[in-house]
């Protein structure tokens, strides 16, 4: 496959640039340029990639659109990208970088799109800029007998979940729940599922790398080192270079799990579950995971509604022990054998995912994301239970809202035995549980303002019971509202007021790896890694 090619290549690529002639905007528009220069450095290199301006709208858009999720980033007046490049080998990557940087241009990564504030296809600081849209380097290979995969940046978790099984029954990978996420930026922020307490986190199960540096050089593990490699796994996407393939290790499951979905409404007594939820599923065993969906019964204002808390799960084994674990563990919630669904871990990829019962797995193929709307997401870790008064002052704020939405995810087990050095991903031991919030909306700018500002009030309201000094927060969420790199300034103090709430004090050793590896900081975006080297940006 493409990216088992030779390093050697890539040295030969960046040899015959330099030599190349000087294509100039000078002499030609800069797009017609752009394509000239990535012909120039792509000989040899089959097949032909793909192309795409804002002069052909109709295929422009479509792909612009195609993997993104947050509908606010497709709107009339968010910046749009001169070119959306969409290469078919290594050698398409490697160009597309050198070309950038001849041309000065910047260059933005997108693996799968869903970005949540879109800085891998959108850029509010900078123009001219170009998309580097990996969706077609998407080969997997699963190597059963060694215990590996490698996949390709482009693939999605479902397509990756979905060829393991076709080797094995009794193997998989601890990643992401959404079936469509682009595993080369989701393994960038740390890779959370609902095996994570059993196996830890994504990023704590992969062994080697392949990524095209700031210099146009392919990189496996071994060539960049231990520090990049250490960086690479949890120090978010677009900072350091651009993922071509991640080496997974596989995990052994048994042939047969068990998932289950309980609901309780507030007159259920589900205020009380969910308290004594939060001191219980960080300490259950390892191979449980119980999540919680938190919603509103209905989205009428006037209606007499409910919250929804329902609790989501799998369970590495059969429902006989399941229900021994939770009768003692977690007896509140009065799961009986009728909730308990046994299936194979394939079919839980699917439960968790959102899918139909009758769902053919063959549906993780097509790639795409389940839903698209407009919305705004933040994200918190709690590290003390919230009491029950905290709890019924969430619900008063909640019915504000038409469709508000959060998931509660348990720590623990062994993603907590991992030291917080150990990756940059650093919300670990302590943590006994992560909060996303999100408000979604369907009608465009008319409400927006409305619906940011009371996931704004949501947020503020929660300051008092979740993770201080900082305030800690999931990169794979980005929220540019905790601070944005400035166009034409690079500063670490800026870059701090976001940087230490996503990874803490790993924070520092990400600024002197990203100083080493890309001084003239070429990968950057709204909240990328900084480097000491740079006052200004290119």
């Amino acid at each position: 496959m493409a990216f088992h090619s030779s390093l050697l290549l890539s040295q030969i690529l960046l040899l015959f640039f330099i030599s190349s002639p000087s294509w100039t905007s000078a002499t030609y528009p800069i797009q017609q340029t752009f394509f000239r220069c990535l012909s120039t450095n792509s000989v040899n290199s089959v097949p032909l990639w793909s192309y795409y301006t804002p002069n052909n709208v109709t295929a422009f858009t479509s792909v612009l659109n195609s993997t993104a999720n947050n509908l606010r980033y497709l709107l009339p007046t968010a910046p749009k990208p001169m070119i959306i490049f969409t290469p078919l080998s290594e050698v398409h990557v490697q160009a597309a970088v050198l070309c950038s940087r001849r041309l000065r241009l910047a260059l933005r990564v997108r693996s799968g799109g869903h970005d949540y504030e879109a800085v891998s296809y959108v850029s509010q600081i900078e123009s001219p800029f170009v998309v580097l849209d990996l969706s077609q380097l998407r080969a997997i290979e699963v190597d059963i007998p060694q215990g590996t995969a490698w996949a390709q940046a482009g693939a999605t978790t479902g397509e990756v979940y979905y060829q393991i099984a076709q080797k094995s029954k009794v193997h998989g990978f601890p990643m992401g729940l959404c079936t469509s996420l682009g595993v080369g930026g989701h393994i960038t922020g740390g890779a959370y599922g609902s095996m994570m307490r059993k196996f830890g986190l994504g990023v704590d199960n992969v062994v080697d790398v392949r990524m095209v540096d700031a210099k146009g050089r392919i990189l496996d593990r071994k060539a960049m080192g231990e520090d990049l490699f250490w960086a690479l796994r949890g120090g978010g996407g677009g900072s350091f270079g651009i993922i071509l393939a991640w080496k997974l290790k596989l995990v052994n499951v048994p042939e047969t799990v068990t998932v289950f979905t309980v609901t309780k409404t507030l007159e259920q007594g589900a205020t009380e579950v969910l308290y004594k939820w939060q001191n219980i599923a960080p300490n259950l065993d390892d191979r449980l995971f119980i999540r919680v969906i938190i919603q509103a019964s209905s989205a009428d204002l006037t209606a007499n509604r409910t919250v929804t808390t329902s609790y989501n799960a799998l369970f590495l084994g059969d429902s006989d022990t399941l229900l021994g674990i939770m009768g003692k563990g977690f007896p509140e919630l009065g799961l009986t054998r009728a909730d308990c669904v046994e299936t194979s871990w394939l079919g839980s990829v699917l439960y968790i995912g959102g899918y139909p019962k009758t769902t053919p797995p063959e549906v993780l193929l097509q790639g795409k994301p389940l839903f698209r709307n407009y919305f705004k997401a933040k994200s918190d870790f709690v590290r003390t239970p919230i009491p029950v008064e905290g709890l019924l002052g969430l619900w008063k704020i909640y019915f504000e809202e038409e469709v508000p939405f959060m998931i509660w995810n348990p720590y623990g087990g062994a993603m907590a035995r991992v030291p917080e050095s150990a990756t940059p991903f650093p919300h670990r031991r302590g943590t006994l549980f992560k909060i996303q919030y999100v408000a979604t909306w369907q009608d465009g700018t008319q409400s927006m303002a409305r619906h940011m500002s009371w996931i704004s009030k949501l947020y503020d309201y929660m300051g008092s019971y979740v993770s201080k000094n900082p305030r800690e927060a999931y990169v794979n969420y980005r929220d540019l509202d905790l601070g944005m790199n400035k166009k034409g300034v690079n500063s670490l103090m800026e870059a701090g007021s976001w940087g230490f709430r996503y990874f803490k004090s790993n924070f520092y050793r990400l600024v002197q790896v990203k100083t080493r590896v890309d001084p003239d900081n070429f990968f950057r975006h709204e909240q990328s890694i900084p480097s000491l080297h740079v006052k200004k940006w290119n």
